[in-house]
């Protein structure tokens, strides 16, 4: 049965990225070549990626080049601010829009490159996952928001029942903090 992964911010060929958010690599080379070996060990061919923005730097040429060489055949992608040559990639990414909303398993979820503070049915269990931050923002407590890029989870794309069990505490939190302010109250 296929699988449901999120991930973000690969930025393949982007030098600069090694440094500016301290990735654990020699050079372009490496960083890319990890993670497309922790991307493919993990999808699939015939699973679902949700890739949140920021593919590669680059001509659509060498972006096309790099989504060869992810076996999964199912990549939707939400446009990253790095993703000028890549969104031109109409026959190899399936395009969501800036923001999307979809449903998995039953599970509602806001799609983004950028994080927010509130989207749709926040309030209702709606999980939002993006990107662009490279693990850098403080989690808010009970918030049912998720960094997926690669800089949180040792370069490697989250899959949907990660993202539930992290979710889950999340709601426990959310839970104990109502009921802390109604004992308060």
């Amino acid at each position: 049965m296929p699988e449901t992964w999120f991930t973000a911010d690969f930025h393949f060929g982007h030098h600069n990225i090694i440094r500016y958010c301290n990735r654990p690599f020699r050079d372009v080379a490496e960083m890319d070549r990890t993670i497309l070996d922790r991307l493919n060990d993990s999808v699939k061919p015939n699973d679902t990626l949700y890739f949140l923005g920021d593919f590669s730097i680059g001509s659509k040429a060498r972006a096309l080049a790099y989504r060869k060489q992810i076996r999964c055949k199912k990549i939707f992608a939400v446009p990253g601010n790095h993703d000028k040559e890549t969104r031109k990639l109409t026959e190899a990414f399936s395009w969501l829009s800036n923001l999307a909303e979809l449903s998995i398993h039953g599970q509602s979820i806001v799609l983004c490159h950028y994080a927010m503070r509130v989207w749709n049915r926040s309030n209702h269990g709606a999980w939002h996952l993006y990107g662009h931050s490279h693990g850098n923002l403080p989690d808010i407590s009970g918030s049912l928001s998720m960094d997926v890029g690669v800089d949180t989870h040792d370069f490697r794309p989250w899959h949907f029942e990660q993202v539930k069990a992290r979710m889950a505490e999340r709601m426990k939190e959310r839970i104990a903090a109502a009921c802390l302010e109604i004992e308060h109250s």
